[in-house]
């Protein structure tokens, strides 16, 4: 099929390779024509492991190409909304402006026939408003809406054999002829036995917002958890261990530590909260804003902890950061707890270097006055305290020996318990976990 992928940030340039990838004809369109011309030649703007592999690949085959003109989406069957909803300054909605904008530019490329696929994580009723707007313009086209379930890190393989399709479709003979061109679209993981689920627009777009919703109770429920644990001496990874062998739990996402960030569990909950409230229905979701603040007390306890590592007084102590980004195997800094703490750090009087495999570039523009070292080894040169905030692996697998001989003092935090405490205690280091004895 032809399609167009418009918006090439995260999203959208991993869509476009994918898409490519299953051999259909693809265009993907940014007004950023920096980005384009990066992504043209090949190179990911931003860490993301395989795709520019993939990129080469496809881009190779002449499947693919990248544009900064809306007219290149002219002539595509399915046309791809794949812009960002950040959180709007000073509020907790979402900020639609760009959904909206890149909406009203491609209504000028659609055809008769054309289906638009919103593939952007939305407030409820955002779909059957864009929905109308389609039909004033193009009755003969339909809107579907197709939210993305990606995992930062795992972008390429979550694309290509997802786990679930949601389709979010208008009723009668306009929701077949959108299900029958997204079927066609996935027909290679669809094929696999990836399952796909047919709803209205609302139920698709509350899909994602629930999903992430869960995803950040499960986290923040198991931190609360950390917090009982610290002033009863339990020890909350055993506890997880435990709670997690019962089937109705799971044990996946019960993993205490210094909380979510990103740029998406963060500004989705808060989304849906906003939305909620406009809608009449805030008191549904109020158990969202415990979640929150939870996720934020976090990042002040690991300052507290650190605190008491070093005898009581940031100031003057040297403080070595390992993780930047909100996650391993990503370069993405929005609203990373690793840095948040960090900066707390700094204002308290602590000389603070922060160190990471891949984002110490976009750290840098996000929070200027910290120190930063990509070398691991003078990164912690001379340190009062480590602090391991993002679970790389390259930091999981730091030895305390080798980690002895750079340090001022043997003093760690351990902020995502993925380090063993009787190893490093038996090194001789002073060893803080997360809601650990």
């Amino acid at each position: 099929m032809r399609i167009s992928v418009i918006g090439c940030g995260y999203l959208g340039a991993v869509h476009a390779a994918c898409m490519a990838k299953l051999g259909h004809e693809v265009v993907g369109i940014d007004v950023d024509e920096r980005k384009i011309s990066e992504l043209q030649a090949g190179r990911a703007p931003f860490f993301e492991p395989g795709l520019p592999e993939l990129l080469d690949e496809v881009l190779a085959t002449g499947r693919l190409k990248f544009s900064s003109s809306m007219a290149d989406a002219n002539g595509a069957d399915v046309h791809f909304l794949c812009v960002g909803t950040p959180q709007r300054k000073g509020e907790y909605a979402a900020d639609l402006k760009y959904v909206d904008a890149a909406f009203a530019s491609l209504l000028d490329s659609v055809e008769p026939g054309n289906v638009v696929v919103g593939k952007s994580t939305v407030p409820v009723g955002t779909a059957s408003r864009l929905a109308d707007e389609l039909a004033e313009r193009h009755p003969e086209a339909v809107l579907a809406w197709n939210p993305e379930f990606l995992r930062e890190g795992f972008a390429v393989k979550d694309t290509l054999t997802p786990d679930r399709f949601v389709y979010g479709i208008p009723a009668g003979e306009a929701g077949e002829k959108a299900t029958a061109a997204l079927d066609e679209v996935y027909q290679t993981p669809l094929s696999m036995g990836t399952r796909r689920l047919t709803a209205d627009y609302a139920t698709a777009e509350l899909v994602k917002a629930a999903a992430n919703s869960f995803l950040a109770t499960k986290i923040s429920f198991i931190n609360a958890m950390a917090e009982v644990c610290e002033v009863t001496g339990a020890d909350v990874t055993i506890l997880a261990d435990a709670i997690g062998l019962d089937d109705r739990i799971g044990r996946k996402f019960l993993n205490a530590g210094v909380g979510f960030g990103g740029g998406c569990l963060p500004k989705d909950i808060r989304a849906f909260m906003a939305r909620a409230g406009e809608l009449g229905a805030d008191q549904a979701l109020t158990f969202l804003k415990e979640v929150d603040d939870i996720n934020v007390r976090r990042r002040l306890r690991a300052v507290e902890l650190t605190r008491d590592l070093v005898g009581g007084s940031l100031l003057g102590k040297r403080i070595t950061v390992l993780g930047a980004a909100f996650k391993p195997n990503s370069d993405d800094v929005r609203d990373s707890p690793a840095l948040s703490i960090a900066a707390q750090l700094q204002l308290q009087g602590a000389d603070v270097t922060v160190t990471d495999p891949e984002a110490i570039e976009g750290a840098r523009r996000r929070f200027p006055e910290i120190a930063y070292e990509a070398d691991l080894t003078a990164a912690m040169s001379g340190a009062d305290a480590l602090l391991l905030l993002t679970e790389w692996d390259e930091y999981k697998n730091l030895t305390p020996e080798v980690a002895a001989k750079a340090v001022g003092s043997k003093n760690i935090l351990d902020g995502r318990n993925v380090i063993d405490p009787a190893t490093w205690r038996a090194a001789g280091w002073n060893y803080k976990g997360i809601g650990r004895p």
